[in-house]
């Protein structure tokens, strides 16, 4: 398999530490939707970043969605779900606030770096604002309430979402989210950041595996 996509968006990076801790092999191509566009769009013509090409040939995309295939091929071997309902409930409203936090994430980043500061619409940026402090708000709490794992063996889809997106939010927006004002994420994404498995794909424009 081939994942696409820098490693600088959460959704590609998301997706390239949960294919290593469930043990599944793949090649990484680092293309970027703006500086490679063409590039990208000869594998895939929506240009969307992760898109992963399989072995025949098709192309998945949406860093969801290939997770879900991707649990499919690790079998019984490992999954980053649990079966149990209880916390399985508890790991979807996770994963659903690191993805709120991530797309709102994105929006701000985007505004700041593809639009004219003269053409910035501030209600829209004040709005967008209020809802990445809202998903971190609720997803301090969450981590409280529901304290994930941080080691390679254990660490869930939940953990590794919650992880990724954090430090997404600290590379790009750290006066957005002030991360003395979320202790747990903040100190949970550290312990996450040095596994082996976080700093074979470490966020930025290099490509897994490590060069050498």
């Amino acid at each position: 398999m081939r994942l696409v996509g820098m490693l600088d968006s959460p959704y590609v990076r998301r997706v390239a530490v949960s294919l290593q801790l469930l043990g599944l092999r793949f090649e990484h191509q680092s293309l970027s939707v703006f500086r490679t566009y063409e590039q990208f769009r000869q594998i895939n013509p929506v240009v969307k970043a992760p898109s992963l090409v399989l072995d025949d040939g098709t192309v998945l995309m949406d860093s969801t969605l290939i997770l879900e295939y991707a649990e499919g091929l690790a079998g019984k071997r490992r999954s980053l779900m649990s079966q149990a309902e209880s916390e399985r409930r508890a790991a979807f409203r996770t994963i659903g606030l690191a993805l709120a936090a991530c797309e709102k994430s994105v929006q701000i980043y985007y505004e700041r770096v593809t639009r004219p500061p003269e053409k910035a619409h501030e209600p829209w940026v004040q709005r967008i604002t209020e809802q990445v402090l809202a998903a971190y708000g609720a997803l301090e709490a969450q981590a409280i309430a529901h304290p994930l794992a941080a080691d390679s063996a254990t660490i869930d889809q939940a953990g590794v979402s919650t992880a990724v997106v954090w430090h997404f939010t600290q590379a790009t927006l750290p006066e957005v989210v002030p991360a003395a004002n979320y202790p747990t994420l903040r100190d949970y994404a550290a312990r996450c950041e040095a596994l082996p498995e976080f700093r074979a794909a470490p966020h930025g424009d290099g490509t897994y595996p490590p060069a050498g």
